[in-house]
């Protein structure tokens, strides 16, 4: 009896019809709100970030490509948080991509046993340590350790590129295993099968069709080192002077925005080109979502071959 009047409330075709119809407006709910929430985030910062501009009249080129930050004396050139930004997540992704490509190949390719058992909970570990922890162990050893070598303060663009790739180095390794893992299963085997070594199959192969893969890898690590802002400013020095060295104390366009928001009354010129930092910061982060948009329909197009 209870299974017929289950199957009848389940072949009822008004209940399905209403339960349905509930369904699809739940998920257009949030849909809809997700896409709002976004909107008003972009037209916010773009509002206050385009009022230097507009309102306080601040040459646009001289604010992006300017040398000297002091909005204090009227001074509001970003080049060098802009190209602080830049360098620190270049060098980060430079020296976390081989590392976690090695990780990745082994953790899928050499040995998955006791990848899984131990360097996949280590790199796991990494992923759940909050940001002002890196920052802690950076202030107490990397930043010694930068100037017992190269002298200095210890403060700068190399102290933060050692606390970044650390901290890029899961994103970058879970997402090129999950790229090695979506490889045909036949690329392996066809290689192996015409006499190729494991290691070329993994070399001339696996890591040959999961390049697209390992460049959103890269990308979203890069992201998340551009957004970085805690953990960096305990480290990088915070002068806003173009860099001249690996060593010299720098800043970025978060280190900036961190120290700064909150001691500007809304409203000010000092304000408001803080507020175009962050969407100088928002463009960049945006461009990465394109880049990796991009890169992932090239690597459908590739598989669809």
């Amino acid at each position: 009896m209870k299974n017929q009047e289950l199957e009848k409330q389940l072949t009822s075709p008004s209940k399905n019809s209403r339960l349905e119809k509930f369904g699809r407006g739940i998920t257009f709910f949030c849909l809809v709100l997700i896409v709002f929430i976004v909107a008003m985030i972009l037209v916010f910062v773009a509002q206050k970030g385009l009022s230097t501009f507009f309102v306080n009249k601040v040459n646009p080129l001289a604010f992006l490509f300017g040398g000297k930050w002091d909005p204090s004396s009227g001074s509001f050139g970003a080049l060098p948080m802009i190209l602080g930004s830049f360098i620190v997540t270049i060098l980060s992704a430079i020296i976390a991509t081989p590392i976690a490509i090695g990780a990745a190949v082994f953790m899928t390719e050499i040995s998955p046993k006791y990848g899984a058992k131990i360097l996949q909970p280590a790199i796991e570990l990494l992923t759940g340590i909050p940001s002002v922890v890196y920052g802690f162990i950076g202030l107490q050893v990397i930043v010694p350790f930068v100037r017992s070598i190269f002298g200095g303060t210890g403060f700068g663009i190399l102290s933060g590129v050692c606390v970044l790739f650390v901290m890029i180095l899961p994103t970058v390794t879970f997402m090129t295993i999950d790229s090695l893992k979506a490889v045909p299963r036949h690329y392996k085997e066809a290689s192996l099968a015409m006499g190729a070594t494991r290691w070329q199959t993994i070399w001339r192969v696996l890591l040959n069709a999961a390049r697209p893969g390992i460049f959103t890898a890269v990308i979203f690590g890069m992201a998340r080192a551009f957004g970085e802002a805690l953990a960096i400013q305990m480290v990088v020095g915070n002068s806003a002077v173009i860099p001249t060295s690996l060593t010299t104390p720098a800043a970025t366009l978060t280190s900036v925005l961190t120290m700064g928001i909150g001691n500007t009354v809304m409203g000010t010129v000092q304000n408001n080109v803080l507020w175009s930092l962050a969407l100088v910061l928002l463009l960049m982060s945006l461009g990465f979502n394109i880049l990796v948009k991009f890169i992932t329909r090239e690597r459908k197009r590739n598989y669809a071959r």
